[in-house]
């Protein structure tokens, strides 16, 4: 499990995030589940656009290049959708709907991820 900070607000994002290494695990991201919990988040790898299709809840999305320095945001993605492609990013992080707002997160903020306290 993995924390996710933005250093540039000192904002929590995520106390429970998972990291999506197989392709697998990429290829079926949230499809199939119900929600995703405050706190819980989807780390993709490699990843410069998502899609909603096969998902039954609203996301937000970070797209991350290679610093932590946020490339793009996808605020309140809804199933069916796809979003905008990040050229630079390094890897998409998948938020429940809202935590962007709540955290104040924009295009620019520095990212951390950290193991997550036991």
């Amino acid at each position: 499990m993995l924390c996710i900070r933005n250093d540039t607000r000192n904002a929590l994002l995520a106390s429970d995030a998972v990291l999506a290494t197989t392709a697998g695990e990429r290829r079926r991201g949230l499809i199939g589940r119900d929600d995703l919990e405050p706190g819980e988040a989807l780390i993709i790898p490699r990843c410069r656009q998502v899609h909603t299709f096969g998902m039954r809840f609203t996301i937000d999305v970070l797209f991350v290049d290679g610093s932590g320095v946020v490339t793009r945001t996808c605020r309140g993605l809804a199933p069916r959708r796809v979003s905008p492609v990040s050229w630079r990013a390094r890897q998409a992080i998948e938020l429940p709907g809202g935590t962007l707002e709540r955290t104040g997160t924009v295009k620019g903020d520095r990212v951390t991820l950290h193991d997550a306290q036991v």
